[in-house]
């Protein structure tokens, strides 16, 4: 029972649907959930729908297959091994089944023994075309079954069998006028037969003819010896009814015992399907195989259903981030439309300051040469020109009497070295010598150029 996580039961009766679901972890009789569901309304789909979790805690799907549709036989073979006592019951399967062998389905269960070299094999067969009408009508309230049971099966190895006899189980078969007789001798279980309380005529003599010549029968075989001890089991309405049928048609004492709980029935059914080989079944195998491919095909499906979903969700993330950052792209790119203007305006006029700066400094230092000049210029010198360009460049012309050479070094030296608040006022890295020559008349004509330090920081 390990390999499942939980069986369903499910039990169709003509006036509803009874649903249990067992946890196959807990062996106990106790159904962890159970419903009743009126027919033309749905099963509850998270019980009986298979899913993702199916495949690490597998569900066993059970359905009651109505015994009124189904055939009991009772085969004495030798003991042997599973495959071995399969094998056996299909060579008997012409003689044990009542309709061609090609048009049933069918299942065996065996009971226990205590001794003998015999076994008792429960045959269970059913017409294959009411089997698939049947399973036709589960899958319309979408119960897929694993599997198809009877609950008779377990009725009869939940009895306590003391003694030779006959046990009755009343409405067992799912027909309220019909019966399942279980004949045991010697504590084996010899024969499964149905008697039905006649529709006309005295009720109490059609079930004593039924019943006298299944114990002729029994009595012929061989395997009935004595006068059987005669047990009802039933309860309420159903066993009062019943009894009042059988005491006058037996004639003999009858002992009354209950029945197993429908309940407790259901969990039997789901401990006993859950140990069963899963190819001994009820279930057609090409219906097993279809469920099998439905279900992994519903899987398929369901895992693309969410890998799109997934992939529609991120696209729809995807536009919607692709969508803010365009707004937020398009009130930045506004701000900047509106600030624009005011930025453009701005520039300008920190670009007339800069002009207006330059000119200042320009004058201011204009002044400065023109101070540092009038300050060092040498009596013997003449200054026939200052030009002062591009905001740096300082060029100086003049004359001077013969033999001043030396006074035009020491004014080009003085200016060269010259500084103003504390800062040499000419570049000394780019200074050149003073250029003089001779003129007309023994004077000297000189020029020289200097760069402003200052300017040039700037």
């Amino acid at each position: 029972m390990a390999r499942f996580h939980s069986h369903n039961v499910l039990h169709v009766a003509p006036d509803r649907r009874r649903l249990w679901q067992f946890d196959a972890r807990k062996n106990s009789g106790a159904p962890g959930r159970e419903h009743t569901v009126a027919h033309g309304e749905p099963l509850p789909f998270a019980l009986v729908t298979k899913t993702w979790r199916s495949l690490w805690q597998p569900k066993l799907n059970i359905a009651w297959l109505p015994p009124e549709n189904v055939f009991l036989r009772v085969a004495q073979l030798p003991k042997s091994s599973f495959e071995e006592t399969r094998a056996m019951v299909e060579l008997q399967l012409e003689k044990l089944s009542p309709i061609p062998v090609t048009q049933v389905v069918w299942s065996m269960h065996m009971l226990p023994q205590s001794a003998g070299e015999l076994q008792t094999v429960i045959v269970v067969l059913a017409e294959r075309d009411v089997v698939e009408k049947f399973l036709g009508s589960l899958e319309g309230q979408g119960y897929l079954a694993d599997r198809l049971e009877i609950p008779v099966l377990d009725q009869l190895q939940a009895t306590t069998v003391k003694e030779d006899g006959a046990w009755i189980y009343p409405a067992i078969s799912g027909e309220k006028n019909a019966a399942v007789v279980a004949w045991w001798s010697g504590g084996t279980l010899h024969n499964l037969n149905t008697i039905t309380v006649p529709e006309t005529g005295d009720p109490a003599a059609g079930l004593a003819a039924q019943l006298s010549q299944l114990t002729l029968a029994g009595e012929l075989e061989g395997w009935l010896k004595a006068t059987p001890a005669w047990h009802l089991v039933a309860e309420d309405a159903v066993a009062v009814e019943w009894e009042n049928m059988l005491r006058p048609a037996l004639e003999a004492p009858m002992q009354l015992s209950a029945p197993v709980p429908a309940t407790q029935l259901a969990a039997l059914t789901a401990q006993r399907s859950a140990a069963s080989d899963p190819q001994i079944n009820l279930l057609p195998r090409e219906f097993s195989k279809r469920y099998d491919q439905q279900f992994h095909d519903r899987l398929w499906m369901r895992g693309l259903g969410a890998v799109v979903a997934v992939y529609c969700v991120g696209v729809v993330i995807y536009l919607a981030a692709l969508s803010f950052a365009s707004w937020r792209t398009s009130s930045v790119e506004s701000k900047v439309t509106a600030l624009s203007e005011s930025y453009t305006n701005a520039m300008q006029m920190e670009a007339r300051l800069e002009v207006l700066k330059d000119r200042e400094a320009l004058k201011f230092a204009a002044l400065d040469c023109w101070k540092a000049i009038a300050d060092s210029l040498p009596e013997a010198l003449q200054l026939d020109g200052f030009n002062f360009s591009e905001g740096h460049k300082l060029a100086l012309n003049g004359s001077a009497p013969a033999g001043s050479d030396k006074a035009i070094l020491d004014f080009h030296d003085e200016l060269r070295k010259l500084q103003t608040s504390g800062q040499a006022l000419f570049d000394v890295t780019k200074v050149e010598p003073p250029n003089y020559r001779q003129g007309p008349g023994g004077t000297l004509t000189w020029n020289f150029a200097l760069e402003l330090k200052r300017a040039e920081a700037q």
